[in-house]
């Protein structure tokens, strides 16, 4: 049997992912978490053959607790979903050692299927985003701006660019408005730009707004 921990602060859909892995022979749902620090909590506790994370949770994001759960468990299994733009956080979470990434739009079997794939030790990407990360890799070799960003500014970066306020992002990433501010002005300083609009022409003309 297959036990997955499913890892997102929205009820409703770990709702939805739950009733797919209980309808899927040979998978269960071991434990559920709302955040990245319970995912951690949770497999000090128990073992999981899967963690399914999302990235855009409260606190320590998907990716944050990616790095820590590598640094813990490094034999880790790790399917990561988001509804970001696959060519970029693709690369991201892939590179930090997930096993897989899959768009939240994904197909109930695809579902199945990465799990599966996974599971053995496989790696697994949906067509689309294999799609992507072939045209990504086929791009000329200079690396674009926000490749100088860490995973958290170019989080602000995208979460900028669709003109979410400062104040609103710190209660999408829970932190303080301080901090979010002090992201937003390394981001301009690293690529070199003055404004949000900037930030957002930029975001748009390279496909990181989703």
């Amino acid at each position: 049997m297959i036990r997955v921990l499913v890892a997102d602060d929205h009820a409703v859909v770990r709702k939805g992912l739950s009733q797919i892995i209980e309808e899927a022979p040979g998978i269960e749902l071991a434990a559920e978490a709302a955040s990245g620090a319970e995912v951690l909590t949770l497999m000090r506790e128990q073992s999981f053959d899967i963690v399914m994370l999302d990235i855009n949770m409260p606190g320590m994001d998907g990716l944050d607790a990616l790095k820590q759960i590598r640094s813990e468990h490094p034999d880790q299994a790790v399917l990561v979903l988001s509804m970001h733009a696959e060519e970029h956080y693709a690369v991201r979470v892939l590179r930090a050692g997930a096993r897989g990434y899959l768009n939240k739009e994904s197909a109930a079997d695809e579902l199945v299927e990465a799990l599966r794939r996974v599971s053995e030790g496989k790696r697994y990407v949906s067509p689309e985003v294999a799609e992507s990360l072939l045209d990504y890799i086929d791009q000329p070799t200079d690396a674009p701006l926000h490749a100088v960003l860490s995973d958290r500014e170019f989080q602000v970066l995208c979460l900028l660019s669709q003109g979410l306020a400062v104040s609103r992002i710190g209660e999408e990433l829970s932190l303080s408005v301080k901090t979010i501010s002090t992201y937003r002005a390394r981001i301009l300083e690293k690529m070199g730009m003055s404004s949000n609009a900037e930030l957002t022409r930029y975001a748009i003309e390279n496909d990181l707004v989703y």
